[in-house]
């Protein structure tokens, strides 16, 4: 089975590494999905889940804001701002910071806080 090696970084700390057969990533472009032997992509990523198929059947998501993500010859990096596996977040927080910039009207933190819930699977995608 064809695989590409995957490379989760944020600005602090390496988040994920490993092999997958399909990266699906937010991008200026829209969502985009990375199999092997896709074409080179060098694109903007924004604030969304990012959801890993791993070679062994299982899957990985984790919260994304900012960056860039880059594919060539099956290796792509996903260079976060910030990022976040799914269960490293704290939903109750998440949900208490939604509701805190909603009412402060701070779109840019509320969407922060709607990908943090939706990669918790908590809400659904928009």
């Amino acid at each position: 089975m064809a695989e590409l090696h995957v490379e989760l970084v944020a600005a602090d700390r390496k988040v994920w590494s490993g092999a997958a057969t399909l990266v699906v990533a937010r991008t200026a472009s829209g969502d985009t999905g990375i199999m092997p032997n896709h074409t080179p992509v060098l694109s903007v990523l924004e604030s969304g889940p990012v959801t890993i198929r791993t070679t062994d059947g299982g899957t990985v998501v984790a919260a994304v804001h900012g960056g860039f993500i880059s594919f060539a010859d099956n290796k792509l990096s996903l260079l976060a701002e910030v990022a976040e596996l799914a269960d490293e977040i704290d939903v109750n927080r998440a949900e208490r910071a939604l509701e805190t910039a909603k009412s402060d009207s701070d779109a840019h933190a509320a969407r922060r806080a709607e990908v943090r819930l939706v990669a918790a699977g908590r809400r659904k995608a928009a």
